[in-house]
């Protein structure tokens, strides 16, 4: 009997969150097969108008299916075209013999359906373990407490955030040798005290007693370079983290960057100031962030046209450049060259959705609060780069503001994890914050 079970083949049963966090979901399940209840096309199809990520992958997933199905009822078990031996079907509602989940949590909703039509199927096929699979904790717990097998759609999330790459080495107890070579030639040619430690675009603190220096591995010309505090539009970094953020911002060969950080680290203020101070070398500065409606609302119950609705999500976007600009007097070359690019939409603060479809070419694109992205959103975002376009990802992945995300699923974790070390990518975490001893408070003890 242990033995059989070992090799019981598995039905994963997969709810709504799974399919709007990822269309492809299903094709995610190896030899297994992977079954719908019929509830999920339902609760689809209330999703399949509008602009929104959940929007797109509600209709591309029903496009696949619809294809799938063109010679099968779904009704029936038909193969996956996913080189596997799995199969795919989809599956009524109860009623069950046993457990009736509607009666049991006393009320009719979509999820206590999804749930029958799981058990259901676990009645009916004993010689496989059901499992379903769901972003939603709730349920999670729900279908455990009817001893259903529940798990977390677990494709692109990241094991342990906590050794996530950070993008920054300190190498203390140099010689001196070290710290004299590098300020006086602005570079270091031979890096092997630093071990094994050395990746593409890295960034390094050496120290030799109260000397020190800040250092950047230069992929290009493989030495260590010299990093300075730079000076972008009025914005100086106040500390070493933001130095190197900075550093990658005005890099020309590093074409992907992701930044960091809590609240107040001046993540978005960098990458701001930063996309301006190149500003000739792109056509436009585009600024944009997802929309994540509280309580997870529709922005449709705002009042107002859609500007109204949108303004309040982009207002920290504006306040970042309102503070850009006010390092200059109205009087001031930089300021009115800043409300120029405004008016000329040289500089662009749009919802993420909005840049749907679209090719970015000859442009820096700088995504906001990332972390409340999937994988999936990060990767067609980035598949949307042309020539000479740089992009930018900011966000905390310890902030998250969507109910099926958490900091190991989240994109921003998933793009730092996957891309780390490539050569025209760079990560940084800024852990200072920097905005007043007040956020610090407020981040350090609440």
């Amino acid at each position: 009997m242990a033995k059989k079970a070992k090799t019981l083949k598995k039905i994963y049963v997969l709810d709504t969150s799974v399919i709007i966090h990822d269309h492809n979901s299903f094709l995610s399940f190896e030899e297994n097969d992977v079954a719908i209840p019929i509830t999920v096309l339902e609760e689809l199809d209330n999703f399949k108008r509008g602009n929104d990520t959940k929007n797109f992958e509600a209709r591309e997933f029903t496009r696949i299916v619809d294809k799938l199905s063109a010679d099968h009822t779904l009704q029936d078990w038909i193969p996956l075209q996913n080189k596997k031996k799995s199969r795919f079907k989809i599956i009524l509602n109860g009623p069950n013999k046993n457990t009736n989940a509607e009666q049991i949590f006393d009320e009719r909703k979509g999820d206590h359906r999804i749930l029958n039509a799981a058990i259901r199927l676990q009645e009916e096929e004993k010689d496989k373990k059901v499992i379903l699979v769901t972003k939603d904790i709730n349920l999670r717990i729900k279908a455990k407490a009817l001893n259903l097998p529940a798990e977390d759609y677990n494709t692109g999330k990241v094991k342990d955030v906590s050794d996530l790459h950070m993008g920054k080495f300190l190498a203390e107890n140099l010689e001196s040798s070290v710290i004299k070579e590098i300020y006086e030639k602005g570079f270091i040619e031979d890096y092997s005290f630093l071990k094994g430690s050395i990746q593409n675009n890295h960034y390094y603190i050496l120290k030799n007693g109260k000397a020190s220096s800040l250092a950047f591995y230069n992929p290009v010309e493989d030495r260590l370079d010299r990093v300075e505090k730079l000076n972008a539009y009025g914005i100086i970094p106040r500390n070493a983290e933001q130095a190197f953020a900075l550093h990658a911002i005005l890099n020309p060969d590093i074409k992907l960057l992701t930044i960091q950080g809590v609240a107040g680290t001046g993540k978005t203020l960098l990458a701001l100031a930063g996309a301006i101070e190149q500003r000739r070398n792109f056509k436009q500065i585009i600024l944009a962030r997802p929309i994540v409606p509280l309580s997870n609302k529709d922005i449709g119950y705002l009042p107002g046209d859609i500007n109204d609705k949108i303004n309040p999500y982009m207002e920290p976007l504006w306040d970042n450049l309102k503070f850009i600009k006010n390092q200059f007097s109205e009087m001031d070359k930089k300021h009115k060259q800043i409300a120029d690019m405004q008016k000329n939409e040289k500089i662009i603060i749009t919802p993420l959705a909005y840049i749907r479809g679209r090719s970015l070419s000859d442009v820096i694109f700088i995504v906001d609060e990332a972390q409340n992205l999937t994988p999936h959103e990060v990767k067609t975002i980035i598949s949307r780069a042309g020539e000479n376009t740089k992009m930018i990802f900011t966000g905390d992945i310890h902030q998250i503001d969507t109910p099926y995300l958490d900091e190991h699923s989240n994109g921003l974790s998933y793009l730092i994890d996957r891309v780390k070390g490539n050569k025209i990518y760079a990560h940084m975490t800024l852990e200072k914050g920097e905005r007043s001893d007040l956020a610090n408070l407020a981040n350090d003890l609440l």
